[in-house]
């Protein structure tokens, strides 16, 4: 079973029983405080030469490390390996120039990781991560161990005896076949020299050619070029005619500007007097208003005279037409009186014959 070590350090791996023990420790020490504490693995750090190595501790409790004053110290040379300050790196010893980094994206967790890259078998021994907060002082020990593997390959007298007298009979050897291997690579060299020069001077002829083909056609471009310029001459000729008319359209347009100007003015004059006549005729306007509702007033008592007239005029047709009526009657009354009297004259008239006749 293994627990975390740290606050937020996915690294920080001991067995149970030696974190316990450490805890309990540190809880006797510092029983009933809160005071600023550095935390390190108790095991050491392995790495091999030529690897580049993370040497780990945090504080506890977790604190936001940004602006604390962090120093890697080693304890065999009592050298700074690093100083980091308020965001700032500080000057350091010359052989970790360029070989550690305090690694910042965990300072807000409260961790103090510094990589060294790189590492040789001297930097191995012990390291004291030191961090000074405000008035809290705390400082942990990290313990590095970095191993070669080609440090522990043995080199006695005999072997280096033997070393150099086999380097010694195999030098001859070596000379001599480099020497015949030179001779052959040499004569290789020259053979293809060769090969490569016949090809360049094939190639030479074909480009002469091609050049005397590129320069006839050269010559027509630059025909025709001329040609093109004195169109572009004559073409910059006729601008020029333009741009001169333009320039006295310009002159006849601002001549016109300022006749536009002083009808301008004239108008606004005009627009003046205008508004002042408008007003007037608005006056007027209200005064035909008034008038207009006095004439209303005088037709709305004019129209109601004149339904009473309409109501007289229609009892008055009504007793125009019963005289008609009784006219007519009348009329066919005298008719019937007419024709009795002519009747009567009629047999008054047959009455009186007889008597006559008897005279």
């Amino acid at each position: 079973m293994n627990l975390l070590l740290g606050c937020n350090h996915p690294s920080f791996t001991l067995p149970w029983r030696t974190l316990l023990a450490h805890l309990v420790a540190l809880h006797l020490l510092h029983l009933g405080s809160a005071q600023l504490r550095v935390v390190a693995p108790s095991l050491p750090v392995t790495a091999v030469v030529g690897q580049d190595v993370v040497l780990r501790c945090h504080l506890c409790p977790c604190k936001n490390a940004w602006n604390s004053d962090i120093r890697w110290v080693q304890h065999r040379s009592s050298g700074l390996v690093h100083h980091y300050q308020n965001g700032v790196d500080l000057e350091q010893m010359e052989e970790y120039k360029g070989r550690t980094e305090l690694l910042r994206n965990g300072l807000s967790d409260g961790n103090l990781d510094l990589r060294i890259t790189a590492v040789s078998s001297s930097d191995s021994g012990s390291y004291s991560c030191a961090v000074q907060d405000g008035d809290g002082y705390a400082e942990a020990v990290v313990n590095l161990e970095v191993s070669d593997p080609f440090s522990e390959i043995v080199h006695p007298w005999k072997v280096a005896l033997a070393v150099v007298i086999t380097i010694l009979l195999g030098s001859f050897a070596v000379i001599i076949v480099f020497l015949h291997r030179k001779q052959v690579a040499l004569s290789r060299e020259l053979k293809r020299t060769d090969a490569k020069l016949a090809e360049q001077a094939a190639v030479l002829n074909f480009t002469a050619g091609s050049l005397k083909k590129q320069a006839a056609e050269l010559v027509e471009q630059t025909k025709e070029v001329e040609k093109k310029n004195l169109v572009l001459k004559k073409s910059s000729e006729n601008i020029d005619s333009t741009a001169r008319d333009l320039k006295k359209q310009a002159a006849e347009l601002e001549k016109l500007k300022e006749k536009m100007l002083k009808q301008t003015n004239k108008l606004e004059e005009q627009t003046e007097k205008l508004v002042k006549e408008n007003e007037e005729v608005e006056k007027q306007n209200s005064e035909l208003k008034k008038n207009c509702e006095k004439m209303d007033f005088t037709a709305g008592s004019l129209k109601i005279l004149a339904a009473k007239m309409n109501f007289t005029a229609g009892s008055l047709m009504k007793q125009t037409e019963a005289v008609q009526n009784q006219n007519s009657e009348l009329k066919k009354d005298c008719e019937e009186m007419g024709e009795q009297t002519e009747a009567l004259v009629v047999e008054t008239e047959e009455s009186g014959k007889p008597s006559e006749e008897k005279d």
